[in-house]
């Protein structure tokens, strides 16, 4: 009885023919590789080359940062705009069409708020920067409770304190029912009306 053909074990040339052809293949196929251009620099050790050169990374500031500052720069420049024209000269003009406000006359002493004698009479200025007493800045004379048109007011004039112990560097450009124009002073009426400004100059005598 024949028994069935049993797999046979290669024969040793064979398995040299084989192991030579894969040896071949290999060496073909390492090289067919190309090396990156620089691998080597990236991987020596740093006691066989020189480190390459750190990159300068720079950071952009964030978007919001960048708004909030030329926010601040435009603030900036608006605000040194008004100290020069504006608080850097002084006082402003009033509007044109600005209605007259009417103010009153007010005496701290007592005594004389039923008078109208010479002794109870309080002076309008000629100039608000000059000393209020001196004989030749007079305009005219008013007496308590009397009412006069202001156009303008001023906050840099001689300081005056009244009776009472008040004091105020305010004085107002004002009319009496005459036509007279002169400075009443701050001290000398109790006005809680809103007056505008006076221009740099106006109602100061040459």
């Amino acid at each position: 009885m024949n028994k069935p053909d049993e797999p046979s074990e290669p024969s040793e040339p064979s398995d040299r023919i084989v192991t030579a052809a894969l040896r071949e293949r290999l060496r073909s196929a390492d090289e067919e590789i190309e090396v990156p251009a620089g691998l080597w620099d990236r991987i020596r050790p740093p006691d066989q080359a020189a480190l390459p050169a750190r990159r300068l990374v720079v950071r952009l500031p964030h978007p919001a940062l960048v708004v909030s500052l030329a926010a601040a720069v435009v603030v900036a420049v608006a605000l040194g705009a008004w100290w020069l024209t504006g608080f850097n000269t002084g006082r402003q003009a009033p509007p044109a069409g600005t209605p007259a406000v009417t103010v009153r006359v007010y005496n701290a002493e007592v005594q004389c708020q039923e008078l109208r004698t010479t002794e109870c009479a309080l002076r309008l200025a000629k100039n608000p920067h000059k000393l209020y007493a001196a004989s030749g800045n007079r305009a005219a004379m008013v007496w308590h409770g009397e009412r006069l048109t202001a156009r303008c007011v001023i906050s840099d004039g001689v300081m005056l304190r009244d009776e009472s112990g008040i004091t105020s560097a305010r004085w107002y450009l004002v009319r009496t029912e005459d036509g007279v124009e002169g400075w009443l002073p701050g001290v000398r009426t109790r006005n809680a009306a809103e007056i505008p400004d006076c221009a740099d100059g106006e109602g100061i005598p040459d």
